[in-house]
């Protein structure tokens, strides 16, 4: 068997599109929430590959799962179905409003059958008028040009000619506004339950409630965009059922397969009926291998002991996050709920959030940004109280390298 051919991180300058900016290390290994480089270095990861990694890297149950599965049937394309897709379908509606699901590859995916079907619902039942997606600032919801466009950054969108119509962004948590601007011709409204890429903002109870409300007096489908704060992420299955509100389609990816690219639209029976033969599709959604995995994950998150697992460590985080800022008072909160959590920085560290980034990077240790100003946390869901000790750790050490720099500068 020819040797594997050495690369190396210069390789991704020579042959990689250049739309991301990757860090010099390059993994090679990772098991629990520890990974490891081409050098053997090892880091502790806290980034949980942005809120997929929900039980950590090479988990023996979806090990097993894609193995056995990897032995008996990889594809079949949608002319049939296979049992892992039924075997997942059913699994989430039993844990979840929904009664039928459509399965994508990613995220972005899985918005983009969420709101072709709130169009489609529309032009149905009230007619092409009514066709208004209203979204919120600073959210995010992929990079179709489709999800780009609805979520409310413009920097993410702009630059690549005209954009698809119709679609209103609005201040999130901000009913008053909202009720303002809805109408007869508003067909959904699209949101995150907690946005995640926006700086890590949780609802306020109010808002996603008059969200409801509005949606139900305009005639209007409410959808949540549950791509980060599914499976598990906030301390619920899906993050709704923490807030008491049921929404009409919602997205899920991310944590859904662990690591195994695979995205869903849940819905009810009478919206999914909207979606006739042709109307969507997508050639390699519910692949028997990622359905696989996403079944052994699901299975695993809804545990009753996991999900209560998922709150202990939140307040982990909170409490280990708290005694560094007492030591070095960078952060001016704690934001989030579960482990999707935000530190965000105080006005005298506003946009360093990079900085802070590639301190705990130098130290060993993986974490995130959401935006310029807010450190972004999402480890695995199991992440042991060892790896979080030692990750901690690392943490303090970086946060306090970079505090003391800053301290020298001004003295």
């Amino acid at each position: 068997m020819e040797k594997e051919q050495a690369v190396d991180r210069q390789d991704f300058d020579e042959v990689m599109v250049p739309c991301y900016a990757p860090m010099q290390i390059v993994p090679v290994k990772g098991q629990g929430s520890t990974v490891w480089d081409q050098d053997g270095r090892d880091y502790i990861d806290f980034a949980g590959g942005i809120a997929v990694s929900c039980l950590g890297h090479c988990h023996p149950v979806m090990v097993k799962a894609l193995t056995a599965q990897a032995e008996q049937l990889w594809h079949v394309s949608n002319v049939m179905t296979n049992e892992p897709a039924l075997r997942l379908a059913r699994l989430l509606t039993e844990h979840s409003f929904a009664d039928k699901v459509f399965f994508a590859n990613s995220g972005a995916e899985a918005n983009e059958a969420a709101l072709k079907l709130a169009r489609r619902y529309a032009a149905d039942v009230y007619g092409p008028e009514k066709s208004e997606i209203i979204a919120f600032t600073q959210g995010f919801h992929g990079r179709t040009f489709f999800t780009v466009t609805v979520g409310g950054q413009a920097a993410y969108s702009d630059g690549f000619g005209p954009k698809p119509g119709d679609v209103t962004h609005l201040p999130y948590n901000d009913l008053e506004t909202l009720a303002a601007h809805m109408s007869s011709r508003t067909c959904a409204v699209m949101m995150e339950p907690l946005q995640g890429e926006g700086g890590i903002i949780a609802p306020d109870p109010a808002f996603v409630q008059g969200v409801r409300d509005l949606c139900d007096q305009h005639n209007a489908l409410l959808v949540f965009d549950e791509v980060q704060t599914g499976n598990g992420r906030t301390g619920e299955f899906y993050a709704y059922q923490g807030l008491g509100v049921t929404p009409d389609i919602l997205s899920t990816a991310k944590s859904l397969g662990g690591g195994f690219p695979i995205g869903a639209m849940l819905t009810t029976t009478a919206l999914a009926e909207h979606l006739k033969v042709g109307t969507h599709g997508s050639t390699y959604g519910g692949n028997p291998l990622a359905c696989a995995v996403a079944e052994a994950v699901v299975r695993t998150v809804t545990e009753p002991d996991f999900l209560a697992g998922v709150k202990a460590r939140e307040q982990w985080f909170r409490d280990a996050l708290q005694a560094i800022n007492a030591q070095y008072p960078i952060f001016s909160e704690i934001r989030g709920k579960g482990l999707l959590l935000g530190a965000a920085l105080n006005a005298e560290w506003k946009g360093r959030a990079r900085d802070v980034l590639q301190a705990a990077g130098a130290e060993g240790v993986m974490v995130l940004v959401a935006g310029a100003d807010v450190v972004r946390f999402t480890p695995s869901l199991a992440i042991t109280k060892a790896e979080f000790d030692e990750g901690m750790a690392r943490l303090s050490r970086a946060i306090g390298t970079l505090y003391t720099q800053q301290m020298d500068k001004t003295a």
